[in-house]
Order: C-alpha cells, then structure tokens, then sequence
C-alpha cells in the first residue's frame, strides 16, 4: 500500500478537504466521522477519483471504547498509518460563562480534548513500530488567546495547544513528528454547528472579511507533512489577511 493517512472528521469542512488533498497525492486514507453516509460517499468518490485505497470507521471520537476497537482491530495492511491528522473537533455555543450550557461544555471538552487523546493513543503503536511518523493536532487561534463567550472553547483549544507541546517533547525518542495547526476564521460547516443551526448568524461570522477555506488549511496540513526527514513544524497560526488574531479585523464595509 501506499502512505496511510488517518484523518478525524474527514466527513466535511477541513477534513474532507484533507482527504482530498492526500488522495490526490496518492495516499491511502483511513477516513473517520460519525456519518456513515457520508463517509460511504466520500470513499467512492475519492477511490475512483484518485485510484486509491480508502478505510472508512464510523465511530465519535467521544467513544472511548469504539475508537480503541476500531484501530486496534485495523487489518494488517492498514495497520502502518504514517500521518495522523486529529481534525474533528466542534464549538457549541457563544454564551457568557455563567449562562453557559453545561452539556456544550462536556461535548466540546470530549470531542476536542478526550477525542484526541484516544485517538492518538490508539494509533501511536504502529507509529512506534516504524520509527517514525507524524501527527497533526487541529487547534485554533481559540487556543492561543481567550475572547469573550469563548470560554468552554478556548478551553479545549488551549488544552490542545498543551498537548502539542507535550506529545512533541514525550515523542522525540521515538522520531515522531508532531504540528500544530492553529486557523483563525474558516469558512465551513463550523459556525452553523456553534449556533445550533441558526443560518443568518453563523453567515454574519464572515461578514466583509474572505475567510480562509479547508482547502488552504489542508495545503498548509500537505506541505508540513512533505517537509524532509529531518524538518518538523512544530506550530503554525493561520488566518485571514484580513484577520490579526482572535480579536481584530478589518472588514470592508
């Protein structure tokens, strides 16, 4: 087989924008999200495309015990997995802290944080076994500067900042790469998770600015992960032109 890329919330926005970056470079691909459906589709369409070989495990990364059986149950020849893109992730919510639904908290807390623990530990084995390897860790400018109403959120990204740093310096003894990813506004599916739905404000997000798309953030994921033996990113902010950092814009009017 080819590379084997393994990539979290490959079912829409970044992640699928990364499925199909890597198949377009003739990677195998295991591919996770919660839709099955969708995970299906994506499949076909990227094994026809690119004449590939595409695994898809539908699990939540929530499910401790789901994401432990799949990986750990992977045939052999999709056991040599060389890239590990931690991509799924969700904000709910933008509420003051006191008035905070306590259940967005927990679900963003176990899909950003707990998520990317399991997964990581459950695919760390085969990396180990080759010597090398290397994992991308979705955070988000969310992780390196708090806003207000951000608070569960920039919570689990912060705490996804810690862990890049952590599993960089646990893993050197094993050549294990490890890269941060930090976007800043991305047009996806993101906004109208966060707002439950709610069309017109998740859109009013990118009002007067030209967010960035998946597909940048999967260009940038490509050219890390193509980098020599001997190179490692170890973090990287990106956004907008038109966006500094968490707080400021310029947007056209």
């Amino acid at each position: 087989m080819n590379n084997i890329v393994l990539i979290t919330g490959a079912t829409s926005g970044i992640g699928k924008a990364c499925a199909e970056k890597f198949a377009a470079a003739k990677h195998d691909l295991i591919i996770t999200g919660r839709r099955k459906d969708r995970l299906d589709t994506l499949k076909a369409a990227l094994e026809s495309a690119y004449s590939i070989s595409v695994l898809p495990l539908c699990f939540d990364v929530q499910d401790k015990a789901a994401v432990f059986t799949a990986i750990s149950n992977l045939p052999a020849a999709w056991q040599t997995i060389t890239i590990l893109i931690n991509n799924a992730g969700l904000a709910l919510g933008r509420d003051s802290f006191e008035d905070a639904n306590m259940n967005d908290w927990e679900t963003m807390l176990n899909t950003n944080v707990h998520g990317l623990l399991y997964v990581t530990r459950a695919v760390l084995p085969f990396m180990i076994a080759q010597k090398k390897g290397h994992i991308v860790n979705m955070g988000s400018v969310a992780g390196k500067e708090v806003y207000e109403k951000g608070n569960g959120y920039c919570a689990s990204k912060f705490a996804v900042d810690a862990l890049n740093r952590a599993m960089r310096i646990d893993l050197l003894k094993h050549n294990i790469k490890v890269t941060g990813i930090h976007p800043g506004a991305v047009e996806t599916e993101f906004s109208l998770v966060r707002y439950k739905g709610d069309a017109s404000t998740a859109a009013a997000t990118y009002n007067g600015i030209t967010p960035l798309t998946g597909a940048d953030i999967a260009e940038t994921i490509f050219y890390c992960c193509h980098l020599p033996a001997h190179v490692c990113i170890n973090d990287l902010i990106i956004t907008p032109t038109q966006q500094a950092d968490a707080f400021y814009f310029n947007r056209n009017q």
